[in-house]
């Protein structure tokens, strides 16, 4: 299962990262691809974007299911695409390293199955890492600029 794991240590209070976090309107459409997103309640969010693995471009719509909220520290979520099973899972942890300071620590695990499964996967090990590099730098400038506000 490709998967990547991301941490930024940023010179925001912990917080002022949970406040962001904490509504998707903030960093859904910080991902690359970005089409929509709807919040449908607490734990349930729908996703839509461009997929790009080289060989294979499509449209991807995701349901995210919230399965943890645990202020300030941990989101976790499971993925599964509209009508389908589990795909993945991931999360995003704070800890907080002084008043000032908070470690972010981003994860996110993709495993496709069906007929193109092991081919979706290897293009997924190589794109995941990418993306997740991509999301944190988005979130931690809009981060910078949430904490200004």
């Amino acid at each position: 299962m490709p998967s990547e794991k991301q941490q930024i240590e940023l010179a925001i209070p912990i917080n002022v990262i949970w406040d962001f976090i904490r509504d998707a309107n903030n960093w859904a459409p910080l991902v690359p691809g970005y089409i929509q997103h709807e919040q449908i309640n607490t734990s349930i969010i729908t996703w839509e974007f461009k997929s790009d693995l080289g060989i294979m471009k499509k449209k991807v719509s995701l349901v995210i299911d919230i399965k943890e909220w645990n202020e300030p520290t941990r989101v976790s979520f499971e993925l599964r695409r509209t009508n389908e099973k589990y795909i993945g899972e991931g999360y995003f942890e704070a800890r907080a390293v002084n008043q000032n300071k908070t470690l972010l620590t981003g994860f996110l695990e993709i495993n496709a199955s069906g007929a193109l499964g092991s081919l979706a996967n290897s293009l997924f090990k190589n794109a995941i890492p990418k993306s997740t590099e991509e999301v944190a730098a988005a979130i931690s400038t809009k981060l910078e600029e949430f904490n200004r506000s």
